[in-house]
């Protein structure tokens, strides 16, 4: 009879083990997703890396196609400030600095920087910075008379206002 009592009261061996089978696959699976969250970390904190690095390097060398196309018209200018000018070469020199000058603009151009056309404009004060304002009979109140430094655009953006003088009414 005493042993009829203790089969009885002893569990079958088979649902404890079911018990920490499943405790077991639970810390596998919990170790598992620990050890992928530690790699996606790791992989976040390479890619903020990069992406500062990118980013310094971008602001330290993105003008470099601007400059290398600049240094073209550089060396145009310093062969023309090596040349004599002599009453015989005037025009040419002339010539060859308004060429340079012509290359400039396109330089500026080919990198989106455009002048903002001024003269007998409207005033604006997004884009223009009046010196003053002088009576006139030729433009229009309110509108450019003559312009110091012309402004200029980077896409859409100005990157330097222009310095103008605006018409006021005769007096």
């Amino acid at each position: 009879m005493s042993e009829e009592n203790n089969s009885q009261n002893t569990p079958p061996n088979n649902s404890g083990n079911a018990e920490g089978s499943d405790v077991q696959k639970l810390q596998e699976a919990a170790e598992k997703y620990k050890n992928d969250f530690l790699y996606l970390r790791a992989e976040f904190e390479n890619y903020k890396r990069n992406a500062i690095k990118e980013r310094a390097d971008l602001l330290k060398y993105g003008g470099e196609r601007f400059i290398r196309d600049l240094l073209e018209v550089v060396d145009n200018f310093e062969r023309a400030l090596q040349t004599q000018v002599t009453a015989e070469n005037l025009n040419t020199f002339k010539q060859g600095v308004e060429m340079t000058a012509q290359e400039l603009r396109s330089v500026l151009q080919k990198h989106s920087v455009t002048e903002v056309p001024s003269q007998g404009a409207a005033f604006d004060p997004m884009v223009h910075e009046a010196l003053g304002a002088e009576p006139s009979d030729q433009v229009t109140p309110g509108h450019i008379l003559r312009v110091f430094k012309k402004p200029y655009k980077l896409h859409d953006k100005v990157i330097r206002t222009g310095q103008v003088v605006v018409a006021k009414k005769p007096e």
